[in-house]
């Protein structure tokens, strides 16, 4: 091993400005394979900046400060900030995916589908509930009386426990809970986010039509869970339910490569749905138009979040992936 750094011997690398050695006794530093290795305390305590920094002298070796090699200084701090950041960044922040170019054009047209689809059917039964004057249509009364047909007390119970479990007090907490359990063990939380974000769309958009429309619900002589004053259109139990039932249900499986598992996954949450809808209106809370105009935002919903997540998560080959946990799951080359 050497003496020196960089071929410059020691004794000539630390020198003040008028070019007097301060180490006039031989100094026991050695530049091996494994870097600096400090021989008498005094050295040490020079390279480790407890003196130079005091002399005003230049202490880096090919360009790289001692400290810089041990690992110490001040930019450990830094580091560690940025370490915090960047988990938190990939955590929240980030999280993409890779795929072929067909199966994202796919989600895109879907998304696409789903929203004209929603728009479309919502306009219509918007539309019909105008003509009426805001009170029940023809179907709307057809309905309501084959469903006074099928009451009983035990259909009752169970249409009274699908109410209470997707109503205002039960799916709230059902949502956080999945929410902050997702969030703390998924790699990634921009999915209960985006669940979160959807289901407070819901309900925002919900309030807003409930103004504007002002629709009067059914005879309050016909409800069964007590009385209810509030707008009808549309309903938001049922605009609830569907959102959080087919939102996570995305969410979830499209992440998965089991697709006869998202089929089954999507047609479990259509049974929800259709649950969901069937205790409000066996109930006596709404109007079929009503609970077709929430099924209607639900899908319009659902397909700006397939658009959005698709178009902040999916990648093609060829692109780059900005997060350290998503790049973990990236291919190789």
């Amino acid at each position: 091993m050497k003496r020196c750094v960089g071929g410059v011997p020691f004794r000539e690398r630390y020198r003040d400005p008028s070019g007097r050695s301060h180490h006039p006794e031989p100094l026991s530093v050695l530049v091996g394979p494994k870097g600096i290795q400090h021989g008498t305390e005094a050295t040490s305590r020079r390279l480790a900046g407890i003196i130079l920094p005091r002399q005003g002298l230049k202490r880096r070796t090919d360009g790289i400060t001692v400290a810089e090699r041990s690992g110490t200084g001040t930019s450990g701090g830094t580091g560690n900030n940025s370490g915090w950041w960047r988990t938190f960044n990939d955590k929240f922040v980030v999280e993409e995916r890779y795929m072929e170019p067909v199966a994202r054009k796919g989600l895109y047209r879907t998304a696409a589908v789903l929203m004209v689809i929603g728009m479309l059917l919502f306009g219509a039964a918007l539309a019909v509930v105008l003509q009426s004057g805001s009170g029940p249509t023809t179907i709307d009364e057809a309905s309501r009386t084959w469903l006074l047909t099928l009451r009983s007390e035990p259909l009752t119970g169970v249409m009274i426990f699908l109410a209470v479990v997707f109503g205002p007090i039960g799916l709230p907490i059902i949502v956080l809970v999945v929410n902050v359990v997702w969030g703390f063990m998924a790699k990634h939380a921009w999915r209960p986010i985006v669940l979160a974000a959807a289901m407070l769309t819901g309900v925002l958009i919900s309030q807003i039509i409930l103004q504007i429309v002002r629709r009067s619900r059914p005879p309050v002589d016909l409800m069964l869970f007590g009385p209810d004053s509030t707008f009808s259109f549309p309903s938001g139990h049922v605009l609830g339910a569907c959102d959080f039932l087919l939102v996570t249900t995305f969410l979830v499986f499209s992440r998965r490569e089991n697709h006869r598992a998202a089929v089954a996954g999507f047609v479990a949450a259509g049974v929800g749905v259709v649950l969901a809808a069937l205790s409000r209106l066996y109930l006596g809370y709404h109007w079929l138009s009503d609970a077709v105009a929430s099924v209607a935002l639900s899908l319009l919903i659902l397909g700006a979040v397939i658009a959005l997540d698709t178009w902040r998560t999916a990648r093609i080959p060829g692109e780059r992936i900005t997060g350290e946990l998503s790049r973990a799951d990236a291919p190789g080359d």
